[in-house]
């Protein structure tokens, strides 16, 4: 099969957000303490929600196959950051999934393009040693860059040859909505999977049983979207499932995180009204409701000291009886475990909770003004070496941390003044730091986040700058 490379595949990727149906808790701060989060996970608890067309009992948690484990994982080399490009260990994934279908997780979402590839195979190692009934695959048409119809088809063969599987539970046309250098967004969805006759295989493909059920992922233009779920209302798609991005901030402030994205108060209720189930990625951002601010810490906890930050993310979504199921992708076994006590059983939130988490919390996250990274690496490699995400997940840690070093006269200056920069240059090598990046821009198409790369360099590499100077 002609593979895809990794730049085809995240040059869509200018005006949208990226296909992550892998929430992580990577990154988590020291938040799951207390007597419930020392608890193993119930077994024969999990709660699961009824897909409408094929009634299958679909766990309201799902894992996403995006973030694998890696052998070595977590340790760096040289006292360096990692970055990602190790090894799969197909050992943990082979343990992490055994414990999920124990516990009665039972969807696993992948894709093509996921883990430069292999994120396919692993997963079909993994699920194969398990009776076929006990879990469902969703996989995706990641035909980016490379979409004739010969092409497309055969990267469907392959991703059932990966999956060592003769059929597909839930398959989904990825990431509509984005652009590319030749296309806006909506004739590269009509590239994609209109003009090649793509869509009408797979609606075939559904006839005979090897997709049983089609949906898509979304990511970026609203036309898109709503040209899709038209297709849906005109009988020429009948879409039995949508992924959406949603969590208790891009509810009302998904527009504020990003230019052009779209509030996900809008995209889940538009689904509801046609009774089209939605699954959820990013319940945690990427993370960043994991890793949040210490005063928002604090509230969070007092209100439920026993739980996780993380555990407040996901009950938000999966309380939204619409949602199918909520995915994350959990890299390690300690986040498994938690997400698993969330959800064996589920305890909703109350309406009163969910208006606190849309309102109040949401607005005091925004507050903090952090650069929107979510660590996922798709701008990488910089061709000029520089760790993007590196260098924005430490700065962001400065300001979720509440160190006021941008001030000289605050007493604590001194002091973070010199944590940061010593915590910096063990974080991110000299020689990939943001003073060197020199404005190319090749990153920005790659962005989920849309975000200014360059600048938000600039912006870093001056603020070091001036601590250096001790200005």
């Amino acid at each position: 099969m002609k593979q895809i490379s990794r730049r085809s595949f995240l040059k869509i990727f200018g005006t949208g957000t990226v296909a992550a149906a892998a929430a992580t808790t990577i990154g988590c701060k020291n938040n799951n303490e207390g007597t419930r989060m020392q608890d193993e996970p119930a077994e024969g608890k999990m709660t699961y929600r009824i897909t409408p067309t094929t009634k299958d009992k679909v766990s309201v948690l799902g894992y996403g196959m995006m973030r694998l484990p890696t052998v070595g994982q977590g340790k760096a080399k040289n006292g360096k950051r990692q970055t990602g490009d190790e090894e799969i260990d197909q050992n943990m994934v082979n343990k992490q999934i055994n414990y999920a279908l124990k516990h009665g997780l039972n969807y696993f979402d992948t894709a093509p393009v996921y883990c430069k590839g292999q994120s396919e195979r692993a997963t079909g190692i993994a699920l194969k040693r398990h009776p076929r009934n006990s879990y469902y695959i969703a996989t995706k048409l990641s035909n980016f860059g490379a979409y004739t119809r010969e092409e497309s088809i055969e990267m469907f063969n392959n991703s059932l040859k990966e999956l060592q599987t003769t059929y597909i539970d839930y398959y989904l046309l990825h990431a509509i909505g984005g652009r590319d250098d030749d296309h806006e967004p909506m004739e590269l969805f009509n590239a994609r999977f209109i003009d090649n006759g793509m869509l009408d295989y797979c609606l075939q493909k559904k006839k005979e049983g090897t997709i049983r059920n089609l949906g898509f992922s979304y990511h970026g233009d609203i036309e898109v979207f709503n040209h899709a779920l038209k297709l849906h209302d005109n009988g020429k798609a009948k879409w039995d499932f949508v992924q959406i991005e949603m969590n208790y901030l891009d509810w009302h402030w998904a527009n504020e995180i990003t230019e052009e994205n779209t509030d996900a108060c809008y995209l889940y209720n538009e689904l509801k009204k046609r009774g089209i189930p939605a699954i959820v990625m990013e319940p945690l951002l990427g993370g960043r409701l994991a890793n949040l601010p210490d005063p928002v810490v604090a509230k969070l906890k007092s209100k439920a000291p026993e739980r996780s930050v993380a555990s407040w993310a996901f009950r938000y979504c999966t309380t939204y009886d619409n949602v199918l199921t909520a995915l994350s992708g959990m890299t390690y076994m300690e986040h498994l475990k938690d997400n698993l006590r969330n959800v064996c059983p589920l305890e909703p939130l109350t309406d009163k909770e969910i208006k606190w988490l849309e309102g109040p919390i949401a607005k005091e996250i925004m507050s903090y003004k952090t650069i929107p990274c979510n660590d996922c690496k798709y701008c990488m490699p910089c061709p000029y070496g520089i760790d993007i995400p590196g260098i924005f997940v430490h700065y962001n840690h400065l300001l979720m941390e509440g160190h006021a070093i941008d001030n000289i006269k605050d007493p604590n200056y001194k002091k973070y003044r010199k944590e940061y920069l010593v915590t910096y240059d063990r974080a991110v090598p000299k020689v990939r730091q943001a003073d060197h990046c020199i404005g190319c821009g090749q990153c920005m198409p790659k962005c989920p986040q849309q975000i200014m790369i360059p600048e938000e360099l600039q912006r870093v590499g001056k603020f070091v700058e001036k601590l250096k100077r001790n200005e």
